[in-house]
């Protein structure tokens, strides 16, 4: 009986933290669809006639095209920069022996601790000085520098379950150390680096404090900076933010969606492997 009971009371439990976090999302695409007037009169009501139109208007003022084009580059550059250092660092940091290996490690997991704050007005000067500012591809560079860590920390532990074995084989066959991470090792790698890309999609994709510090021109801001564009001084109008926001979203829940198994599983085995 008390094992139904505590059955009952989690299902309960669970059920009412996922209202919780869906509700903001549901009164995001009911209200998206709504009329500016519509709006204002109730947010709770759902609404009497589907305006399509707030969508083909968020998508052209927002110039998704342009901005979206400039969410990529950043997203990508900063992913595939992610993932090549933080991987062979991770790898022969996890690799090598001794105390230099092991005090770089907990460098590596101490800039963790620092707040982002603290280092934005030298970044940005240091992004200015060396002509990373004002461009998506700059920007994504940056983002390597920033998102290293929290990588280099996973993978660290994630190789720690690959069997040394594997390496001392390759090299005794004659493979150099470059060809035994990437035809060996890189591969035994997916699950983390799936997680990995996820990840830091998602903070590169979202991200809004960096790029308006290194981005002042609009013809280069990122989604995020395109729809902040939507508030006025003096009017906002809620239909066409709600919306831009909804399609900016749509391709980051779609790639979370796919690889949402691997997240969950690459976090443990490389913290708990750590």
């Amino acid at each position: 009986m008390s094992r139904r009971l505590y059955s009952v009371l989690s299902w309960l439990v669970l059920a009412v933290l996922a209202v919780y976090f869906l509700f903001p999302i549901y009164m995001a695409i009911i209200n998206s669809f709504k009329s500016q007037s519509e709006m204002y009169r109730s947010v709770l009501q759902f609404p009497l006639s589907l305006h399509f139109d707030n969508y083909v208007q968020a998508f052209k003022k927002a110039n998704m095209l342009r901005s979206g084009f400039n969410t990529i580059i950043v997203t990508v550059t900063g992913i595939v920069g992610i993932v090549f250092f933080s991987s062979l660092a991770g790898y022969k940091l996890s690799r090598t022996r001794g105390r230099l290996s092991n005090v770089l490690f907990i460098l590596f997991v101490a800039s963790m601790l620092i707040p982002f704050q603290t280092i934005m007005v030298s970044l940005t000067k240091m992004a200015r000085d060396l002509g990373l500012q004002g461009s998506p591809f700059g920007l994504g560079i940056v983002c390597i520098g920033l998102g290293v860590n929290m990588a280099i920390f996973l993978y660290h532990g994630f190789v720690k379950g690959i069997p040394r074995e594997l390496d001392e084989s390759a090299l005794i066959d004659g493979s150099g150390e470059w060809k035994v991470f990437f035809a060996i090792i890189f591969p035994l790698l997916l699950p983390i680096t799936f997680t990995i890309i996820v990840l830091n999609m998602l903070w590169l994709w979202n991200d809004f404090l960096l790029p308006v510090l290194l981005l002042n021109d609009f013809r280069s801001y990122t989604l995020v900076l395109t729809i902040n564009m939507f508030f006025g001084k003096y009017s906002r109008d809620w239909s066409l933010i709600l919306a831009s926001l909804i399609l900016s979203s749509i391709p980051i829940v779609v790639i979370f969606a796919i690889f949402q198994r691997w997240i969950i599983q690459g976090i443990t085995d490389g913290a708990v492997k750590g």
